[in-house]
């Protein structure tokens, strides 16, 4: 099979510079000889998206990682959802097509960090973030994603203090609607959600009276509209917060004809596709990962073309840190 020449790739955002259906055959057809499955993250490039097996946010990306019997596979998302992938699939070859796609927020602790944190409240739960390191999953008692985040503080003793890492955001908006006290949160923060500003999301309100607001809950905002709801100066019945999967399946089902959606960028892709007849708008176009956009086409070709880069994981570290994504994936909200 003729494999086409790689393009100068272009900013993240842009339209792509190469034969985005050419290499999507190519991807298929080596896909299919690899006896590869695709997952791709919601906030994937288009073109990456469109040819991926299953799309969908860390929780489900986990989910397929579980369920799938491929020889192959191939994550499109960042590192650290590649290691999840490899955590549960041991004997299998995970595959990611850039191995530097990291996650700021990933990197906002350290298990030295971390032990020190368990250290000055022993017996405390410690429930992390999916988006953190298999090392610091090994140290943790619970997984979580924005979308079970609630369901899995809820199954904690209420008496139990609880370690919440490494997102502030997520963390300080679980506390404050669990009304759990005893709740500690890790002042990390992913840069492109921090960086969604209440002035921005304003600002689009005004220009869409009638629009419906998804928030999710890493943005930096997300506390402020919590407490605004709570005020009674901001509608509960238009704004929502949301985890990028429930922005999904409310952008299917809301009444409103337009929705601002308050998250990474591309989650808007998919959006489109699944609630055609809304529109569908991002509340900061600004608010894009790249880290995220680090996986391209042409990279997702060469990784299946290559079975490279493979992705491991200590053998001790994984057998800790899948207690905790087993009791992640057994709790989903």
């Amino acid at each position: 099979m003729a494999l086409t020449p790689l393009p100068v790739l272009t900013e993240a955002g842009a339209a792509p510079t190469y034969d985005v259906a050419a290499l999507h055959e190519e991807v298929r057809q080596l896909a299919r000889e690899r006896q590869a499955v695709i997952l791709a993250h919601n906030y994937q490039v288009p073109a990456v998206q469109d040819v991926a097996d299953y799309v969908g946010d860390s929780l489900g990306l986990a989910i397929e990682a579980s369920r799938t019997d491929a020889p192959v596979i191939v994550m499109c998302g960042v590192f650290f959802m590649a290691e999840t992938a490899k955590i549960l699939n041991s004997q299998r070859t995970v595959l990611i097509p850039d191995e530097t796609a990291g996650c700021s927020l990933a990197d906002s602790i350290t298990v030295e960090q971390l032990r020190a944190w368990k250290a000055q409240h022993p017996g405390a739960a410690v429930v992390s973030y999916v988006n953190t390191t298999a090392a610091i999953k090994a140290e943790s008692d619970y997984c979580v994603t924005s979308g079970n985040a609630e369901a899995v503080i809820r199954a904690i003793p209420e008496d139990r203090t609880i370690l919440f890492l490494p997102d502030m955001f997520l963390g300080t908006w679980l506390k404050q609607t669990l009304g759990r006290e005893n709740m500690e949160v890790w002042l990390g923060e992913c840069h492109v959600h921090a960086a969604i500003r209440t002035a921005e999301i304003q600002a689009r309100q005004a220009a869409y009276p009638d629009a419906e607001l998804l928030i999710h809950p890493e943005c930096g905002c997300t506390s402020r509209f919590v407490w605004a709801r709570g005020t009674g100066s901001l509608s509960a019945t238009t704004t929502r917060v949301l985890s990028t999967e429930g922005m999904v399946k409310r952008a299917r089902t809301s009444p409103a004809a337009t929705l601002l959606v308050a998250t990474e960028t591309g989650l808007l892709h998919r959006l489109r596709k699944e609630a055609p007849d809304k529109t569908l708008l991002a509340a900061d176009e600004g608010a894009v990962c790249r880290y995220m956009k680090q996986i391209t086409l042409p990279k997702l070709r060469d990784t299946l073309r290559d079975l490279q880069p493979a992705v491991e994981v200590e053998p001790q570290i994984a057998a800790q840190a899948r207690r905790a994504i087993e009791r992640m994936l057994a709790i989903r909200g």
